[in-house]
């Protein structure tokens, strides 16, 4: 089994400031000489982990941390309900990370995440091509409709009884329709114990689609702290209520815009949240994509998932 990098200190942070009121609090780690590598974390609204600083080799790569826009340590916080979300979309956050990019003095980088980060690394990629040089995705996505229907609704044919109590945690006339709308709208409701109620719902649902897993855990999402919990689904029902603001299928028709990109797609053959057909077209329509299947893992990872990461970040680091 491979061994995962030490626990890593940030030798540099801070806050950027990013118009419209935000605060977007990023951090550098390992080699301030290395390889620039920007990790997107994944939700949307789940902000990024201590351990995600161990992404990659600190001896080989400058390792670039952000949390996205009202979530982790930026501000202002998506767990206040005071706290607009008109200025929290994809395009927002692709700005963001050119922001950075400039104000870090980086020309490119490699990008590395995935889940919710593999749509916002892709829709950064065919907008900023020149900006990168690799890409590593893991547990791939695109948020088109069709896998955020899967996801809350399609799913639930193999996990029926946890999906209809997701189903009816909603009023009567909303479970028939788009469910992450009807989310949002709890999610943002001015009652407290709604929003509360709401947030503990949305989280038990997505539990329940990865526990299942051999390496799954229970509570993998709603063990978080309460306001982490509340920026997380308000944030992630935002975005998937609203087709995270892209045409629908717009990342795979403009794949063609990766060309000359090396990029590496992880992706576990048990992943039910997010099923394997989605990297199978972007590879075939991305010329530079190589496509790595995990027999053994779903979204939460295995040690095969590991040692395929590695291998992609070790392959990339020296060129």
């Amino acid at each position: 089994m491979t061994q995962q990098q030490p626990p890593l200190e940030p030798y540099a942070q801070g806050m950027l400031d990013a118009g419209d009121g935000q605060q977007v609090y990023w951090e550098t780690c390992g080699n301030p000489d290395g390889k620039p590598v920007l990790v997107v974390h994944g939700g949307p609204g789940s902000g990024c982990s201590v351990g995600m600083r161990r992404s990659a080799d600190p001896e080989r790569f400058r390792v670039v941390l952000f949390d996205q826009r009202g979530c982790g340590r930026s501000r202002p916080h998506a767990s206040d309900p005071a706290t607009g979300l008109e200025h929290n979309t994809t395009h927002h956050l692709i700005e963001d990370m050119e922001r950075l990019r400039e104000h870090l003095g980086i020309d490119r980088w490699l990008l590395f995440g995935g889940s919710w980060g593999s749509t916002l690394i892709l829709a950064y990629a065919e907008r900023h091509p020149e900006r990168v040089s690799e890409i590593v995705i893991i547990g791939v996505t695109m948020t088109r409709h069709e896998e955020t229907e899967w996801l809350y609704r399609g799913v639930g044919r193999l996990l029926p009884e946890p999906w209809e109590a997701f189903r009816d945690a909603l009023p009567e006339e909303d479970r028939e329709g788009d469910l992450p709308a009807a989310y949002s709208r709890l999610l943002n409701s001015q009652d407290e114990d709604t929003r509360v109620r709401a947030a503990r719902d949305w989280a038990t649902w997505e539990d329940a689609v990865i526990a299942h897993e051999v390496l799954g855990r229970p509570g993998a999402y709603s063990n978080r702290p309460p306001d982490a919990l509340m920026a997380f689904t308000r944030i992630t029902a935002h975005y998937f209520s609203n087709d995270a603001w892209l045409e629908e299928g717009q990342l795979l028709r403009d794949a063609h815009r990766l060309a000359g990109i090396p990029g590496t797609l992880i992706h576990g053959r048990l992943d039910l949240s997010c099923p394997l057909k989605t990297p199978w077209e972007l590879s075939k329509a991305w010329p530079n994509a190589e496509l790595k299947v995990i027999d053994d893992s779903g979204h939460t990872g295995s040690p095969a998932m590991r040692d395929a990461i590695r291998e992609a970040m070790e392959r990339y680091a020296g060129q």
